[in-house]
């Protein structure tokens, strides 16, 4: 005969049953959350790592510094507001230079020497990618220097020797990034005169922008 007392044990079993298997699935979930949050875990270190190694590789890859070279200040000095418009009919020739806010003009020699130490007549002297803040006028003094453009994807090159007609040459800076090299096996020197915002880093070091093979 089925009793009252029968469907309570029935009962009693159900839950106790219910809340084992509600155990195993809470086991089950957390072990599987726990096993995901690791797997999250392990792939975001591996990405991290990845990501250091790149800009590790980038920074190894776009370093380009001088060789052989230096650069030493002749004369610097500070101006407020320049303007000056001259106009001429004979010879026919027009100028105009505006500024707003003060301006550092220098005059610098720079010079490539394939001899000094470190080189020692075995690498190209360079002054390494880079660029300048404002206009620069450069006239070689010395030897010949080669100058390379960093928006040129042809990596041309121009050329630029003392006494003669094609010896100086003009860099409009504000991002102009550009390398100059001494590919002749002597000494070059040149003497630049650079106008640019007072107080201004005169010379900005650039990544190379990879448009030449070296």
């Amino acid at each position: 005969m089925h009793t009252m007392h029968d469907d309570m044990e029935g009962n009693m079993h159900g839950a106790t049953h219910v809340k084992s298997s509600e155990k195993r699935i809470s086991w089950r979930r957390l072990v599987q959350v726990s096993r995901g949050m690791a797997m999250r875990k392990r792939w975001i270190w591996a990405l991290v790592l990845a990501v250091a190694a790149v800009a590790a590789y980038a920074g190894f890859a776009h370093a380009t510094p001088q060789q052989s070279f230096s650069s030493k200040r002749l004369a610097m000095a500070t101006f407020s507001d320049i303007f000056s418009h001259v106009q001429s009919k004979d010879p026919k020739w027009k100028e105009m230079i505006k500024t707003e806010g003060s301006s550092d003009l220098y005059v610098q020699e720079n010079t490539w020497d394939p001899s000094a130490p470190g080189c020692d007549n075995k690498c190209i002297p360079s002054t390494g990618w880079h660029t300048h803040p404002g206009p620069s006028f450069v006239i070689v003094t010395q030897g010949s220097v080669t100058v390379y453009d960093g928006d040129d994807p042809t990596c041309t090159k121009h050329v630029y020797t003392a006494n003669t007609e094609n010896n100086a040459f003009f860099d409009p800076g504000d991002g102009h990034v550009h390398i100059i090299r001494n590919e002749s096996g002597a000494v070059a020197k040149t003497i630049a005169v650079q106008l640019i915002p007072a107080g201004a880093d005169r010379r900005q070091d650039a990544d190379n922008p990879g448009n030449c093979s070296f």
